[in-house]
Parts: structure tokens; sequence; C-alpha cells
């Protein structure tokens, strides 16, 4: 025999609704189907992400010739040479402490020779504020820059000049 299945009950587009004779209202959580779409779940964005989005930001700005310290470049060097490793090259340099909903950014930067190295660290400051904030949605609270170098620019002199001893 079957038994006679009883009404259900119909939820009104609210959080709460009544049940039953006794005037009872329980607390519902609403489906995601009413939700906007930007609620029905949470984004986590990675330190490494942060890194690329600031490294290739930094990399933009004329008068910057390389990010990393003459360490960390050396290393990086050898690291470009190893295949499926060419993504770390991008982030050398940046460090980053990613929170909920802020970021810090410090960066390693060698400064082409000529350059006002101020302006081009207001510029770079700038720039990865911007892309990472544009991209990601955190707000960047800091960005500390430190030049490690300075390059200075190759006057050929040495290759076509002549041996001085014969």
């Amino acid at each position: 025999m079957t038994e006679p299945i009883s009404p259900a009950v119909e939820k009104p587009d609210t959080d709460e609704y009544r049940t039953g004779t006794s005037g009872t209202t329980l607390q519902t959580a609403r489906s995601g189907a009413g939700q906007p779409p930007a609620t029905r779940g949470r984004t986590t964005i990675a330190g490494g992400v942060v890194e690329k989005i600031a490294g290739l930001a930094a990399r933009e700005v004329p008068g910057i010739h390389a990010l990393g310290g003459g360490f960390a470049r050396t290393i990086g060097a050898m690291r470009d040479r190893v295949p499926r490793a060419r993504g770390a090259a991008v982030s050398r340099g940046v460090k980053v402490e990613v929170g909920e909903r802020q970021t810090a950014i410090d960066l390693d930067v060698v400064v082409e020779y000529g350059v006002s190295i101020t302006a081009v660290a207001a510029e770079v400051r700038e720039n990865v504020i911007a892309a990472v904030e544009r991209m990601t949605g955190l707000e960047v609270v800091e960005v500390n820059i430190s030049v490690d170098d300075v390059h200075l620019p190759d006057d050929g002199s040495s290759e076509g000049s002549e041996a001085r001893v014969q």
C-alpha cells in the first residue's frame, strides 16, 4: 500500500517562512539560484599569480633593465636554460604577501645607466599597483622597490679595437 504524500511547503522568496499552524518561523539559507553570481563562491588568488603580474608590469617600464639581485639573476639565468622552468623568470626579483583583500609587493630591480632612479621607481610603483589591482581586485598596500644595480651600456670599444700585442 502506498501512503499519501503530504503537500510540500512552498517557500516564498524571502529568508523566512512559516510552517504548519503553530506559526514557527524558520531561518533558511537562500539557494544559489536567487543570489548574484559574484556571491556564489570564493575566489583565492595565489601569491605566484600576483608575483607574475607585478613582474611583468615592472618590466614594462622604460629604464628597467632586469629584475632580481645579482645572485638571483645568476640562478635565474641557469634556470632559464632548463625546460619548463621559464615561468620562474617572470617572477624573479618579486616577493609578495597576499591576504584576503590586500597585498604587499617587494621588487628588486636593475636600472639602466643614465635614468632618473626616483622617476623610474615611481613609474614602476604606479604601473605595478594599477596592473595588480585591475587584474586581481586586491588592494595593493605597498610596493617596496630596491635598486640593486645599474646596467652600464656596452660601448663596443673592445670588439673593434686592434690588439696591442702581436
